[in-house]
């Protein structure tokens, strides 16, 4: 009876004992959790100018190949290689000396030709007073006259001959008909040219200035043409937009600005693209042709534009972009956002955000659709932009 009583005993004990833990838990008041904190920005429109970054290459403003246009032996060269010539300057001398007798001869055939007319008038003045008097007959005055009228057109021949005679002793002198830098010549002295041959002797480029040719997607441009028509977008005045260089293989910009001259009005059916063409100063020729470049063309501004820092993006599966934005109530939500473009480290946005919105830039790891938070500003410690409403833990 002792023994079952001492059981029942320590069985009550170690009861009560393990009670005892449990209750003291129970009476031990919870505490609650902070919400997490979080960084944010608070989105501020702003005014922008919508810009482009095309790919393009300069091209010379004007080219000039130089070709005899008369046959004969290069007697001179008269310029340095790779140098500067000036428009008007004379680049090379081609052997005259059969051009000049040519001219001769048809000066000599002038002369024959007026003295010839000149007594053709005088005896078709003749007859004209002694037909009066039934002199000459009707028959000799006529042809007077006619052979008044041919040796006149034999004058005006003779004139033709020497004028072509004359301009091709002046094409024995080749000039250059533009300013701008020389390349290596073709023939050297004692060459035999032809007129109009295939083979340029030389050829001048002008340098300054220089256009530079581009390619835009049709796609972008009419986009664009659609947001101005709209309003969302103010166009460029007159069309003359300001454009900027990026030089080949680097981040160098060129240190002179140009402007769009035209964009072309067809589209390419290969690429669907649109040529535009600028030009640009090019005083020192650090532009050469068929350099490779990256131009920024102005194409517009607008006055309310929305920009997110490319930190607060995400992309989603689909491609679409989203940002968390914390409401008034201090409660996150994702949004999806629609973006135009990249502006530096930002990104511009066209539809999901409006001014005022709280932006998470920092600590969305943390969170989920619906969790209360404690925003602090972007960059500092301090709570966030007028607005905020951050709530004291429970």
């Amino acid at each position: 009876m002792i023994r079952g009583s001492g059981i029942k005993f320590l069985g009550l004990t170690m009861v009560v004992l393990l009670s005892t833990p449990l209750s003291s838990c129970g009476d031990k008041k919870e505490e609650p959790h902070a919400p997490p904190q979080v960084s944010v920005i608070t989105i501020e429109p702003q005014h922008f100018d919508l810009t482009t970054e095309l790919p393009g290459r300069t091209t010379a403003f004007r080219v000039a190949e130089i070709r005899p246009q008369v046959t004969g032996i290069i007697q001179k060269r008269l310029f340095t290689e790779g140098g500067e010539v000036k428009e008007g300057q004379q680049l090379y001398q081609i052997d005259d000396t059969l051009y000049r007798a040519s001219v001769e001869s048809a000066k000599a055939g002038l002369a024959k030709a007026l003295a010839t007319v000149k007594s053709s008038r005088l005896k078709a003045a003749r007859y004209k007073a002694l037909i009066a008097a039934k002199a000459v007959s009707k028959q000799d005055y006529d042809d007077a006259v006619a052979t008044l009228a041919e040796n006149e057109a034999s004058v005006a021949s003779a004139r033709a001959n020497l004028d072509t005679a004359q301009a091709n002793l002046a094409y024995t002198k080749v000039f250059s008909p533009i300013s701008g830098r020389i390349g290596k010549s073709s023939v050297t002295e004692g060459a035999l040219v032809t007129a109009n041959q295939t083979t340029a002797l030389a050829t001048v480029t002008q340098l300054d200035p220089i256009y530079v040719d581009l390619t835009q997607s049709s796609t972008d441009l009419l986009k664009l043409r659609r947001d101005i028509a709209d309003g969302r977008v103010k166009g460029i005045k007159d069309e003359k937009a300001a454009v900027t260089l990026k030089l080949q293989d680097s981040d160098e910009q060129y240190g002179q600005a140009g402007h769009l001259l035209f964009s072309d009005v067809t589209v390419s059916e290969d690429t669907g693209t649109v040529q535009l063409r600028a030009i640009f100063p090019n005083a020192h020729e650090d532009l050469l042709p068929g350099l490779f470049v990256r131009a920024v063309v102005a194409e517009g501004s607008i006055d309310q534009a929305l920009l997110v820092p490319q930190q607060a993006l995400t992309r989603n599966p689909n491609g679409s972009g989203s940002v968390w934005l914390v409401g008034d109530d201090n409660k996150v939500k994702q949004q999806t956002v629609t973006t135009a473009q990249t502006v530096g480290d930002k990104w511009l946005v066209t539809s999901g955000i409006k001014a005022g919105d709280r932006v998470v830039m920092e600590g969305v790891q943390k969170i989920h659709a619906g969790m209360e938070v404690k925003p602090v500003a972007f960059g500092n410690e301090s709570e966030a932009k007028a607005g905020t409403k951050t709530q004291p833990a429970q």
